[in-house]
């Protein structure tokens, strides 16, 4: 059977047969997990291991929002806590190298226990009097910077076998509040635009997996966030900025969308979104969203398989040990 086109969340630390039932019957793509999801080692391997078991496939796409700071949903006492983006952004002529080294040594935390997904690296760039909900996650205050982290972010990912999310296309920077309660409009020109939120993921366009941002760019759509607007999609996600992998929406039940769960849905299909997210486990939602997603077919289906056909699940051989004492002896020395 063919997959949904769909990345769905679960309730807790293990499925309830409800779950099971509607994930067997759907079939989507991929899933995701957030802290009500993680208890030991031992359990979040487990379910992942369910996860998968649901949909008949060893290779199904299991995300995680892992960028450390604030944003980390694996952590103390069985993880470790990792710096925000804005700390390696700090580091003078090693910032890359350190940053790739934490990304790789959250690859393979994430590795060890099924997940083969993490939505970073953020390549948003903050400008002054945004809101703060990028802030310190961000690796910098230009796209230069933002860019050459966010490339050792990346790469650290993979050389762990993760696949890389870059958010939020095409830039979440300017925002003046919080896409999970409202809905940002900026009103920048299309120059503007091009010269600093663009250039980071046009820089990185060659990476698989990208996910859109909930936010109004009036110079190029007025009337729709870039997540429903087929205008952002095609002209500025596709065009200018060249990105030809698989495009996400962000989480479809963040208040900056409006409208039943259907329409949300059925308007970032029609924008020319590949796969819709939805991250809270709340049943009725998935059960609206389900019947408005397509199957995963056509270019959506191939960017889906260019995109797993990236990941190398066997590594670089890493020593993680003297690799952890590495990254804290150059977090230290900062």
């Amino acid at each position: 059977m063919t997959s949904r086109a769909l990345i769905l969340g679960c309730s807790g630390k293990s499925l309830l047969a409800e779950e099971r039932a509607f994930f067997r019957d759907v079939k989507p793509w991929g899933f995701i997990l957030f802290k009500r999801n993680i208890g030991t080692p031992d359990e979040v391997r487990a379910l992942t291991g369910a996860l998968r078991d649901c949909v008949g496939s060893e290779q199904a796409p299991v995300l995680i929002d892992q960028e450390g700071g604030r944003v980390q949903r694996m952590g103390p006492p069985h993880w470790p806590a990792y710096p925000a983006g804005g700390r390696y952004g700090r580091l003078n002529g090693s910032a890359a190298t350190v940053a790739r080294l934490g990304a790789r040594l959250m690859a393979h935390d994430l590795a060890e226990v099924g997940i083969n997904v993490d939505c970073a690296p953020v390549l948003d760039v903050p400008a002054p009097g945004s809101h703060d909900i990028i802030g310190d996650r961000a690796y910098g205050t230009s796209p230069e910077r933002v860019a050459e982290i966010g490339r050792a972010v990346a790469e650290g990912l993979m050389a762990g076998g993760v696949l890389p999310v870059m958010k939020h296309i095409p830039g979440h920077g300017r925002a003046t509040c919080d896409s999970h309660h409202g809905l940002p409009v900026v009103d920048a020109t299309r120059a503007d635009l091009a010269g600093q939120d663009f250039r980071t993921f046009r820089a990185l366009a060659d990476l698989p997996m990208a996910m859109s941002a909930h936010v109004v760019f009036t110079a190029i759509d007025p009337d729709r966030p870039a997540t429903q607007s087929a205008t952002v999609v095609r002209d500025i996600i596709r065009g200018a900025i060249g990105f030809d992998g698989l495009l996400m929406t962000d989480d479809l039940s963040m208040h900056a969308l409006t409208g039943t769960f259907r329409d949300r849905t059925e308007r970032a299909f029609a924008a020319g979104i590949d796969v819709g997210l939805h991250c809270n486990g709340a049943m009725d939602e998935m059960r609206a969203v389900a019947e408005a997603a397509p199957e995963l077919t056509g270019a959506a289906a191939r960017r889906a398989a260019a995109a797993l056909a990236r990941l190398d699940p066997a590594g670089d051989g890493l020593d993680v040990a003297e690799a952890r004492d590495r990254f804290a002896a150059a977090l230290a020395a900062a």
